[in-house]
């Protein structure tokens, strides 16, 4: 049984940061993909950043510049960093990890910028 545990959400106004975490626990193994997704109302769950154990990273267009992806392997951590949030930002995220044999979802954050 795989758990992933998010924390880190939380309202913030337009140009401030905040840095998500998501811990998994569980039959893990060690080649894995480890990403946040996000989610705002209305709209279809997009991702937003990605990064494999082997430390390479991918983001959305979206996000560039702005978030930073981050794990630490000893710990199946998996951190985002957003600096200079924009209203549009505004979503659920959720922590997501692709395995070998199968995908899991944390239950998902809420940040809020407002303007």
């Amino acid at each position: 049984q795989v758990q992933l545990v998010e924390s880190g959400g939380g309202l913030v106004q337009a140009g401030g940061s905040l840095k998500l975490s998501c811990a998994a626990s569980g039959s893990i193994s060690s080649i894995n993909v480890m990403a946040w997704n996000r989610q705002a109302p209305g709209k279809q769950r997009e991702l937003v950043a990605a990064v494999t154990s082997g430390g390479h990273t991918n983001y959305a267009d979206s996000v560039k510049g702005r978030f930073t992806i981050s794990r630490d392997n000893a710990k199946n951590t998996v951190y985002l960093q957003m600096n200079s949030l924009k209203p549009e930002d505004t979503a659920v995220y959720y922590c997501n990890l692709k395995l070998t044999w199968g995908e899991y979802w944390g239950q998902g954050t809420q940040v809020t910028v407002s303007s």
